[in-house]
């Protein structure tokens, strides 16, 4: 039996798979071709170097405004479980592993192409099976009673803040665009959205992730509803599709971040929309490592010597701090207060 006898049968049922589900053919290659232009043009992690924040902050009578921002790192993503190591092998089995690892994923990949399902593996990755189980201790600690959690009482405080109990002072989710970012908030506070079903999780393009990766491209279309994932959907311990459908609000979604931004811009852009639109004073951001990273790099003085400055947070990692806001040569300028930062959940590593 000749290869061509096997081989002709099978390309023709692909090209029929193909043809069949061309929509979703023709948005994956825009999807490479986007990948591919972020990979060589793009310059995310790349700004000028900007002034010290603490040299706009400490003058008489000066005006501060404040907010108070919990960063929620998502769980692990399938891109980290094909290209990182991770917390939970060692070297010598991620590379052993490595491989086979990259063919599952190729595999994953091309039968969701040929199935005409609007997912992906490396696009805007979403949480993989470990990573659904980061969240899932996540929703599990935000559970417990937080007067059995810590004595501090902030970090007290920002456990009530996170549950929604009825004596916390109001707040808001906002998620990056990125769906495992956006899982993450699902699931983490699912009880919370299940108590108070008119809450929203606000999409805001600024806290798209830092890099260059494919996996920072959001998949959704704009203005579309997102979608939960193959992963998501097969999760028995959370509704995502409800969820997504009733309480995430995609009005703010136009697509992936311009070819010309960078993280910068974009971490600014989100400090003027935590004061100049949103109401609440207790914002829980759903994000990703390297912004988060990033921003506390940029928002604390120079001087500042904070883990969070090397570290990433942990996934499913919890941290809140002070947000300030001053208005100094002619410019609205932002800066972290380093005392009020709290480890809520996990920490940095």
């Amino acid at each position: 039996m000749s290869l061509d006898f096997l081989l002709r049968p099978f390309l023709l049922a692909v090209a029929c798979f193909l043809a069949f589900n061309f929509s979703t053919v023709v948005h994956k290659s825009k999807l490479t071709l986007q990948g591919i232009a972020y990979l060589i043009f793009c310059n995310d992690k790349k700004w000028a170097k900007t002034a010290d924040p603490v040299t706009f902050f400490g003058k008489d009578n000066q005006k501060i405004e404040k907010k108070t921002i919990i960063f929620v790192r998502h769980g692990e993503s399938t891109w980290n479980d094909t290209f990182n190591k991770g917390p939970h092998r060692s070297k010598i089995q991620f590379v052993l592993g490595f491989i086979p690892g990259l063919i599952k994923s190729f595999s994953y990949e091309f039968y969701l192409l040929l199935a005409g399902k609007v997912d992906s593996w490396f696009y805007d990755s979403p949480l993989s099976l470990l990573g659904l189980e980061q969240v899932e201790s996540l929703s599990n600690f935000l559970k417990q009673d937080p007067n059995t959690i810590t004595k501090d009482p902030q970090e007290k405080l920002m456990l009530q803040i996170l549950r929604k109990d009825p004596s916390a002072p109001d707040s808001i989710l906002v998620s990056s665009s990125l769906r495992r970012a956006l899982s993450t908030v699902a699931a983490s506070f699912q009880d919370r959205l299940m108590k108070n079903p008119n809450d929203t999780i606000m999409v805001l393009p600024s806290l798209q992730e830092i890099s260059r990766n494919p996996d920072t491209l959001s998949i959704t279309p704009p203005k579309t509803q997102v979608s939960p994932s193959w992963i998501d959907i097969s999760y028995p311990k959370v509704d995502f599709s409800t969820i997504f459908a009733r309480n995430v609000d995609m009005s703010l979604h136009h697509g992936n971040k311009p070819i010309d931004t960078n993280g910068y811009k974009r971490m600014s852009e989100f400090c003027n929309v935590a004061f100049s639109s949103i109401d609440e004073e207790y914002i829980i951001v759903g994000g990703h490592s390297i912004w988060f990273r990033s921003f506390f790099r940029e928002f604390l003085p120079r001087e500042s010597v904070h883990v969070g400055k090397k570290k990433k947070v942990v996934n499913c990692g919890a941290v809140s701090f002070t947000l300030m806001k001053t208005h100094a040569d002619g410019a609205e300028r932002f800066m972290i207060d380093e005392d009020s930062i709290r480890v809520v959940y996990g920490g940095f590593k």
